[in-house]
């Protein structure tokens, strides 16, 4: 299959939009990854994303809508903290999970009661569900489990001839997935911390809880292994610990919070001012370059866990091989 590259204007939104409407499989940028989008009420289409993305069928999908009323049409029930919520924070890197109306088809949702929708900012997302007059189901743009893409030359790397078009919208401002809620347990918990900090939702559902509960998600994002890079990463911790393999830090790459550390083949700073939301921004653009720059494994340094930290981490933890600390002109990790 051929994969179109269309330029974010209303030419390319006009051509994408028409891809989507006959069940075609459209990457498109929204402000936390690219997408990679179909009809959400078309099982065949969604179909295609999880062949191109070669993702389970056991891990639901996000749907993307152009404003309120068409999320309230994919539930059965839009309660008061719904409302208050999307009041708030929508358009933007928010989903909320609520009991789904029969229209949305099951493999949207891996078979569960619930669908998982948000209402994207970037205006080039926003643009394409209106001229697509349907609400896209789109996990982000990547084979499944790998590094998502905040570029549409991220997204090229990864599914070229596997998709049918991407709109090319450049870099995306946020750079990490949308948080996503579960209104469907009492009180409401965070499924998958994201580009929505944890402690701005408080001031809305002051009772939010950030762990996750036991069972079958109602999220993608939250597998023990996710957001892997094609080289092993390892998180580095201050104290050294017995055992482990010995190498050359020239060896390795780093994913430094604030301060470039000497001695490494390749450094990538998220902030050198220790702004989270810079270092969200930069996280997986600077592990694609990492994880091309010829150099057996990364060491990532931990970030402060308060704000976008939360989701940094979470996605770290999850990508991470072991852990591992600096001695000299070593780094020794472990499993």
């Amino acid at each position: 299959m051929e994969t179109r590259v269309l330029p974010p204007d209303e030419e390319g939104i006009a051509a994408a939009a028409e891809l989507i409407r006959r069940k075609a499989t459209v990457a498109f940028p929204t402000e936390t990854v690219y997408g990679l989008g179909a009809d959400a009420l078309s099982s065949r289409a969604v179909a295609q994303v999880f062949a191109a993305k070669e993702r389970p069928r056991f891990d639901p999908v996000i749907v993307h809508v152009a404003d309120p009323d068409e999320a309230a049409g994919l539930w059965t029930e839009v309660p008061p903290q719904a409302r208050r919520l999307m009041d708030r924070f929508w358009p933007g890197p928010l989903t909320l999970v609520l009991p789904r109306r029969r229209r949305v088809p099951p493999i949207v949702t891996a078979g569960l009661p619930t669908v998982a929708v948000r209402m994207p900012s970037h205006p080039v997302a926003l643009a394409l569900l209106r001229a697509a007059g349907r609400p896209i189901a789109a996990p982000s743009a990547n084979r499944f489990g790998r590094l998502s893409p905040t570029h549409h030359d991220d997204v090229l790397a990864q599914l070229r001839g596997r998709i049918h078009a991407v709109v090319a919208g450049g870099p995306t401002p946020v750079g990490i997935e949308s948080t996503v809620v579960s209104l469907v347990e009492d009180p409401p918990v965070v499924l998958r911390p994201g580009g929505t900090p944890y402690e701005a939702l408080r001031e809305v559902i002051p009772n939010l809880r950030l762990a996750p509960p036991a069972g079958p998600s109602a999220s993608p994002g939250t597998l023990p292994r996710h957001y892997v890079p094609a080289i092993p990463l390892y998180i580095l911790e201050g104290e050294a610990f017995a055992g482990g393999e010995t190498v050359d830090r020239a060896q390795c790459g780093l994913l430094a919070y604030r301060e470039a550390g000497a001695g490494f083949g390749r450094v990538e700073v998220l902030s050198p001012t220790g702004n989270l939301v810079e270092a969200a921004a930069r996280f997986f653009a600077a592990l694609h370059r990492l994880e091309g720059a010829g150099v057996a494994a990364i060491v990532a340094e931990p970030v402060p866990e308060v704000g976008l930290g939360i989701a940094i981490m979470d996605r770290l933890r999850r990508a991470a091989s072991g852990r591992a600390h600096v001695q000299g002109r070593r780094v020794v990790w472990t499993r």
